[in-house]
């Protein structure tokens, strides 16, 4: 199968490190349009070549698209555009119900699958790719019925080939849950960095004083904005109310600790706790995945990151 990655960061490499090590595709063409990455990308063989967009679709029989969600909506539709009819073209974004909207209407929907490979890292660009990274993860297909067999056929194999369970969910129930499960934790993460910052004007005292509590709390913050911001926007009424939420629990805990209140916040903490079957569930089936995530052979680490269309996440 000659495919097209778009976009060569950490899900684009990640991907395009397992299609190449499983015999998936015959030809892997990369399109990247930052430079520095381009080449990065080369020199850790994740791709055969870097083209331009028209030239990687010329002939292609799958394009997956690992761009930022803004440029998945910009992009989809003169991707589908140009392949021929036999063609499969798939995404990777955290939202759905944009991407899903900008292509309701188009003459080659059936030729195009809403898919969220659950997983990730905090790092980007090439150099971040890892073999294995899906193993064992979670697989989102949203809008199936809109699909065709052979898209959908296309798409279930890939993602059963990087070690994923697939499940299917509509785009509106999709983007709801995930901005609970995974964007509100990007935003507590994000501004819990933004706190310490600004109040800890010296970064020895952060050296000094942070444990591995916060570094694991605060990792997410090292996300890339230019990845996170079109997906906070695009789900922004979601994430709202998620937000509006979590602000009333931090404003509950808030006056239990004015008042002193030891029941107050024994309560609070012990039904968080409840949090650590969920959590240990995860683990579990995580675990049940064969095999780790690897990095790439590559002598150096780099988090570049671009905004264009066609660039790394």
């Amino acid at each position: 199968m000659k495919a097209t990655v778009i976009g060569l960061g950490l899900i684009g490499g990640s991907i395009a490190i397992d299609l190449r090590r499983r015999g998936f595709v015959s030809s892997l063409v990369g399109v990247e349009s930052n430079a520095k990455h381009a080449r990065q990308a080369l020199e850790a063989g994740l791709v055969d070549d870097v083209a331009p967009l028209a030239d990687a679709l010329r002939g292609v029989e799958l394009v997956i698209l690992a761009i930022p969600v803004d440029a998945v909506r910009a992009l989809a539709p003169a991707v589908l555009d140009a392949i021929g009819d036999a063609a499969v073209v798939l995404d990777t974004g955290s939202t759905k119900a944009t991407v899903c909207a900008a292509l309701a209407g188009h003459p080659r929907r059936a030729q195009f699958v809403a898919a969220h490979p659950i997983a990730g890292t905090e790092n980007s660009g090439p150099l971040a790719a890892l073999a294995g990274l899906f193993q064992g993860k979670v697989n989102i297909i949203c809008e199936r019925e809109l699909s065709s067999p052979r898209a959908l056929s296309v798409a279930e194999s890939l993602f059963e080939l990087l070690g994923m369970r697939t499940i299917f969910m509509d785009a509106a129930g999709h983007d709801l849950h995930l901005a609970y499960v995974s964007h509100l934790s990007h935003v507590s993460s994000f501004l819990l960095g933004q706190t310490v910052l600004d109040i800890e004007k010296s970064e020895e005292s952060i050296f000094d004083l942070a444990g591995s509590g916060f570094a694991s709390t605060v990792r997410l913050a090292k996300s890339s904005p230019s990845m996170w911001v079109p997906i906070f926007e695009q789900n922004a009424e979601n994430l709202g109310r998620a937000l509006d939420e979590y602000i009333a629990h931090l404003d509950t805990f808030r006056r239990a600790l004015a008042a002193r209140d030891s029941s107050a916040l024994y309560a609070i903490t012990n039904r968080a706790n409840d949090i650590r079957r969920v959590l240990d569930a995860l683990g579990a089936r995580a675990s049940a995945g064969a095999g780790l995530a690897t990095p790439i052979p590559v002598p150096t680490t780099n988090n570049d990151r671009t905004e264009t269309l066609g660039g790394t996440q």
